[in-house]
């Protein structure tokens, strides 16, 4: 009976006990933890004591495990094997908990390091790859499994994969490139020379997504899109130059046209949302056209998206000060002659 006990009970027993133990740890140790890292300044804390609570339950459970497997009387052989079992366990949990670790720091400072770190999701991968790689590689080491066969074997099988993944090898090295230039960011506004534009919303491994203001979402391909011409609307800065066309009649005093015209550019940046307070508009007379003359008014928004409102609420407003002032748009104009007859 004692021997049943010491072989089937107090090794389940102690897996039980620890297992509880690492819930508890996370209900009151982890969680208390967690609310005094919310009254600190930095995220690293916050990060850190979310990703253990995730896995503390499972290490206790592994630990458990390991004291209780020697209470078992297995035979060496199996005894030996399940401690490495659960030693690799504990290895890749360990580097799963880094990789993840590492990608939501990644997430969180590249939101203050913008010019520097982009947050996109390639560089969230590749860090998580890569440190799971290492844990694999110690894990293997530890099994007693020699790793130089296996990196030899990868160097020398390393054409054929390059080979084989050419088209996918070429859209993450494209994706790198982007990102490494800074050309185009996660957050700008792009338009293709096929005519695509819109937000950049991700930059992942293979393609990059972007967002339409209708909120459609345009996958491209990150080979295609670094051998494709693109402007970039939030480059060198946000802010850009609008460009309004307008005629008026050629009984127009042209000195009057331009003063008030300004008046009212001025006005809509001053008082319309996305526009550059700061900015002086100004204007350029340009053609004597068939039945007006016309000019181009140039004025500023913060960013693409403001040139709507801005040209909207222009054009509103010229409109009715143009009425009020008597200054005439005309509607187009033609002059019929017919052979033989007077002019019409």
């Amino acid at each position: 009976m004692t021997a049943s006990f010491l072989k089937i009970i107090l090794p389940f027993g102690i897996v039980v006990i620890s297992f509880f133990a690492g819930v508890l740890c996370r209900k009151y140790i982890i969680f208390r933890l967690l609310k005094l890292s919310e009254k600190t300044k930095t995220k690293i804390d916050d990060i850190l004591i979310s990703s253990l609570k995730n896995n503390i339950v499972f290490w206790f459970l592994l630990l458990g495990l390991k004291i209780a497997l020697p209470f078992t009387k297995a035979e060496p052989k199996f005894l030996n094997l399940f401690q490495k079992g659960i030693t690799a366990l504990f290895i890749f949990s360990v580097f799963w908990f880094l990789g993840k670790f590492t990608s939501e720091l990644i997430v969180i400072y590249s939101g203050r390091l913008k010019k520097t770190l982009p947050a996109v999701t390639i560089f969230k991968n590749l860090s998580k790859i890569f440190i799971l790689l290492i844990g694999v590689l110690i894990i293997l080491q530890t099994l007693g499994i020699s790793i130089t066969p296996i990196l030899t074997t990868l160097g020398i099988g390393g054409l054929a994969v390059a080979l084989a993944l050419q088209d996918t090898l070429s859209n993450l090295f494209s994706g790198l490139h982007l990102v490494a230039t800074k050309k185009i960011r996660v957050g700008d506004y792009i338009k293709l020379e096929t005519g695509e534009e819109g937000y950049v919303v991700d930059i992942t491994w293979r393609n990059t997504i972007i967002r339409q203001l209708p909120n459609n979402l345009i996958i491209i391909p990150n080979s295609k899109l670094s051998q494709s011409i693109v402007t970039n609307f939030y480059l060198p800065e946000k802010v850009l130059s609008v460009l309004i066309d307008v005629g008026v009649s050629y009984d127009s005093d042209l000195e009057k046209v331009e003063r008030v015209t300004l008046e009212v550019a001025r006005e809509v940046m001053r008082e319309v949302e996305g526009g550059v307070p700061e900015f002086e508009p100004f204007l350029r007379f340009h053609t004597f056209d068939d039945f007006s003359i016309n000019f181009t008014v140039i004025l500023r928004a913060k960013e693409f998206v403001d040139q709507y409102r801005v040209k909207h609420e222009f054009i509103k407003r010229l409109k009715k000060r143009y009425d009020k002032e008597g200054i005439e748009i005309p509607f187009p104009i033609r002059t019929i002659y017919m052979k033989g007859g007077e002019r019409k």
